[in-house]
């Protein structure tokens, strides 16, 4: 009978705990942190890239015509989204040089929502997420994407 008792209680504390509300990440719409009316593109050298989830976030210097240099965060799709379209730490190294074009902080900071990014090979990737305007993934060779 104890032993029941037990068992009905942790399953009680259990259900308990699903419906619980937990606190939601800080993941949030592009027009909540940035402006589609102000638009950047620059040529940058990476310093790093983080990929983290929600987003990936690419930190690179700019280097302003009178020689100063100015970091810059640039938020990408979500790792998995981009490493299918072929963004890896071996595609993307610090040292690299790339053209960012994205869309920059509505409070006018150096952080900006990636689109695309040219490498010094010319290939543009895409660094958005899913939907309208969205590329197709990257195809791996032997498999079939003609669906």
């Amino acid at each position: 009978m104890r032993a029941q008792l037990t068992a009905a209680a942790t399953l009680v504390a259990g259900m308990g705990l699903l419906i619980v509300p937990r606190p939601v990440g800080a993941h949030h719409a592009f027009a909540a942190e940035f402006d589609g009316d102000k638009p950047v593109q620059f040529t940058a050298t990476v310093t790093k890239l983080a990929l983290v989830n929600p987003h990936t976030w690419i930190y690179v210097d700019v280097k302003k015509a009178d020689g100063t240099v100015e970091p810059w965060a640039i938020e990408a799709g979500s790792p998995n989204v981009l490493l299918r379209r072929g963004i890896t730490r071996d595609v993307v190294k610090p040292g690299l040089q790339i053209v960012v074009d994205g869309y920059q902080a509505k409070d006018g900071t150096r952080r900006a929502n990636g689109r695309n990014l040219t490498l010094p090979d010319g290939r543009q990737l895409f660094l958005g997420s899913s939907g309208t305007g969205a590329p197709y993934e990257v195809q791996r060779p032997g498999v079939d994407t003609d669906r």
